[in-house]
């Protein structure tokens, strides 16, 4: 198995994406605390550059490419928000990009990878092999493949996310009992649990998925890494893919206490919740964490608690229902 990352990496990306990437804010809700009975600090990088986490991985990666491959370029596969995050890391560094979709993507995050300056190439989600045409493309032209969340400074790069949350929250002299991660391929919790459990050892990190595709929560729960026999049919269309990663789920197993799972309508009162009381505007996908906890998921009374919320990459249309 190729080598992972430690917390010393994802320290290493804190250092090279600095400056680039924004310090999101750990923002607070009185009433979701008198929901949960717990001191809650939601992470909210749907206010991240390109509107999700997912920038942060892609700079760091991309960041790390020799000056005589850049001109060669990337290519990437994803539903959306790694699309973007590679798209514009791309544009800042002068490297030509080229980003698999699916045909069900959100017209917003086609629109925002394609105005980032990348070639995006659909595909169906459900009939074709999308690792295959990436390889098929890149192979063509020689191009670096940049995958979601199975990449060593992907995950690293991630995992900054959760090492601002133990700065910010070491500042103010606490540190997290229970730490909840929106999940899809395990990228991001891969990369916050190494940030967390350096600082906080004790911590009890939890991946969060949508029902009929909780490979994480089902992988977990048996040692091994199990798939979802759905590929498509989710509101969270960026939580979809078929099964942790190899080496995400190298890196999560000894880390994680579990997954926990929402259904859609949970998700959907999360959306609101998030806009009326904190005036943030999530994507379902990136709602999950806080549909978990409004949800009662975990029992998390009298604990300091951290929730990552990430994206905000959401169709005006569908944002209107939801909200209304």
């Amino acid at each position: 198995m190729p080598a992972l990352p430690t917390a010393a990496d994802v320290a290493d990306a804190a250092g090279l994406i600095a400056g680039v990437a924004r310090r999101t804010p750990l923002l607070t809700s009185h009433e979701l605390d008198a929901i949960t009975g717990g001191r809650v600090f939601l992470k909210a990088e749907s206010l991240q550059r390109t509107g999700s986490f997912k920038f942060r991985g892609a700079y760091n990666r991309l960041a790390r490419i020799p000056e005589d491959r850049k001109a060669i370029g990337v290519v990437a596969m994803s539903s959306g928000n790694h699309a973007q995050g590679v798209a514009t890391a791309a544009q800042l560094l002068g490297i030509r990009a080229t980003i698999l979709m699916p045909k069900d993507s959100p017209v917003l995050k086609r629109e925002r990878t394609a105005a980032a300056g990348a070639e995006v190439v659909l595909f169906d989600r459900e009939k074709d092999d999308r690792e295959a045409m990436a390889k098929a493309i890149a192979e063509e032209r020689g191009a670096i493949v940049v995958p979601p969340y199975d990449d060593f400074y992907i995950m690293a790069g991630q995992g900054t996310a959760g090492r601002e949350i133990m700065e910010d929250l070491g500042a103010k002299g606490l540190a997290p009992d229970s730490v909840l991660v929106c999940c899809s391929g395990g990228g991001l919790l891969a990369g916050v649990a190494l940030a967390v459990h350096e600082k906080a050892p004790s911590a009890r990190i939890y991946s969060v998925e949508p029902e009929g595709f909780d490979d994480h929560a089902r992988s977990f729960a048996s040692g091994e890494r199990v798939a979802n026999t759905r590929r498509a049919g989710s509101l969270c269309d960026g939580l979809l893919a078929a099964m942790p990663g190899e080496l995400t789920f190298a890196v999560t197993k000894p880390h994680v206490a579990g997954g926990l799972v929402v259904t859609e309508d949970e998700v959907k009162r999360a959306v609101a919740f998030a806009f009326r009381e904190l005036k943030l505007v999530v994507e379902p996908s990136g709602a999950v964490p806080l549909a978990a906890l409004l949800a009662g998921k975990l029992d998390v009374k009298g604990q300091v608690v951290a929730a990552l919320i990430s994206g905000g990459n959401i169709d005006p249309a569908l944002f209107a229902q939801l909200v209304a």
